[in-house]
């Protein structure tokens, strides 16, 4: 067994069906998720419109030479594809330091004081963002602080319950509307306090969002599992060599990394070229019984969570009746399906693109249901993958092997940051059609792989 039989759950009292510890680390995971949506909402936006505008750009510490090492590969780059490349490179690299984040919790600090560690340094990170001067230094806290916190509290999720404990799925579910409930409330809040008010005000908002969380977290901790270093070193366990089983498992999960990386390489132009689209292309006119005026280009980054927590309960009760009858998808047909999720939402936006092409702006309708398909994708790969790494990953090296699996972020969102620094210079219609066919070979390979996959996951 993957998971060794010496892991059990923290012990502390139950609510609403689950350890009390779900709660805390949901909301804890909820905060930090406002602060990260929050500020990533404005990113884009405010290196266009404002810290890459000359003058300003000027002012900030390093981008010169940023500029020079992006240019040197890439030749000349106007605002927008330095925008994109600098948004790839920050997004990929938060999802690249978790490895970092699981080796220092299962070697050194344990999963606990690890989370702290990111917790403080994402809460500085985004009072520096304030400060346009520090830019740069900015991203760079952020990075290590998201590094540490990321990997050890999805971990603390499956530490909470015992081996082979059902719950334990739908524990990951449950923490994935938390993820979301705060993707859902920043861009309101801090997209709105940085367009409408000023850019410091929205990043200040988020700097207070994981102040919250951290505060949570050490509110919370007589309720969390003890560290799984801890109960290695007790018994032991972190000396002994990965069995074949453990070997096997680790395998399967590398298998599934390109084809994940491709995926978060289409998903994540949600954040990069989608909101460039709402900006200059879509007609954000709305006119209700109670409000008239434009939607506000942040506002669609609040689509998606707000789909998640609608279309989650129907997508968990069609896996329950599928499963009554002997037909719900493996996980890695899940998975397949969330790729090609995403390749119709693409295409969905060739539609947009028609319209406007013989119309001044597309109706913001088609984003809608752009965001409708994509998230029914993100919730057919997403959670199921975080779930997977906590039941199959060896409990000595869980964290690590979590980091691992965000790490295909990292790929996913370089991969993404290249595509992306496209967008000034193609046809809109390719551009679409282009990650459309990314998300689809990342649906194809990991079909190819469904069925020794499973074999090796031990389905």
């Amino acid at each position: 067994m993957a998971l060794s039989q010496s892991r059990r759950p923290s012990g502390r009292g139950e609510l609403f069906g689950h350890p009390r510890g779900l709660t805390f680390l949901f909301t804890t995971e909820m905060w930090e998720r406002f602060s990260y949506y929050g500020m990533r909402s404005l990113l884009v936006l405010y290196m266009v419109r404002f810290v890459l505008q000359p003058g300003n750009a000027d002012t900030v510490i390093g981008l010169s030479a940023l500029r020079g090492v992006y240019e040197a590969i890439f030749g000349t780059l106007g605002t927008q594809p330095l925008a994109s490349h600098i948004y790839g490179l920050y997004t990929a690299l938060v999802y690249a330091t978790p490895l970092l984040g699981g080796l220092l919790a299962d070697r050194v600090l344990g999963q606990r004081r690890t989370v702290l560690l990111g917790a403080s340094l994402m809460a500085i990170g985004h009072f520096m963002m304030a400060f346009e001067q520090l830019f740069l230094l900015a991203l760079l806290v952020l990075i290590f602080g998201n590094g540490a916190f990321k990997p050890n509290i999805s971990a603390q999720i499956g530490a909470l319950y015992a081996p082979g404990d059902p719950r334990r799925d739908r524990a990951y579910s449950i923490f994935y509307v938390g993820i979301n409930l705060g993707a859902f409330l920043a861009p309101l809040i801090c997209g709105t306090l940085g367009e409408e008010v000023g850019w410091h005000y929205g990043f200040g908002a988020a700097g207070v969002g994981m102040t919250i969380g951290l505060l949570v977290y050490l509110y919370a901790a007589p309720s969390l599992p003890a560290d799984e270093r801890e109960r290695a070193v007790r018994s032991g366990r972190d000396r002994q060599p990965l069995d074949r089983s453990e070997r096997r498992s680790i395998l399967a999960l590398f298998i599934l990394f390109l084809p994940v990386s491709l995926f978060w390489a289409t998903y994540e132009q949600q954040g990069n070229t989608i909101p460039l689209w709402a900006d200059d292309f879509t007609d954000r006119h709305i006119n209700l019984l109670f409000w008239h005026g434009e939607i506000p280009v942040t506002w669609f980054q609040a689509v998606n969570p707000l789909l998640i927590f609608a279309f989650t309960p129907f997508v968990l009760a069609l896996w329950a009746r599928q499963a009554a009858r002997g037909a719900e998808p493996s996980t890695v047909t899940k998975m397949a399906l969330g790729c090609f999720g995403v390749a119709l939402a693409n295409l969905i936006m060739l539609g947009a693109v028609w319209q406007s092409n013989g119309a001044p702006q597309a109706s913001w309708m088609w984003l809608i249901g752009y965001f409708v398909i994509i998230t029914i994708g993100e919730l057919y790969l997403s959670p199921i993958g975080l779930s997977l790494v906590s039941k199959v990953s060896p409990g000595r090296i869980v964290s690590m092997m979590m980091g691992v699996w965000l790490a295909t972020s990292f790929v996913g969102n370089l991969i993404g940051g290249w595509l992306g620094s496209f967008w000034s210079s193609m046809d809109k219609s390719a551009f679409f059609l282009m990650i459309a066919c990314v998300a689809a070979l990342a649906g194809l390979i990991i079909w190819a792989f469904d069925r020794p996959l499973r074999t090796a996951l031990r389905e």
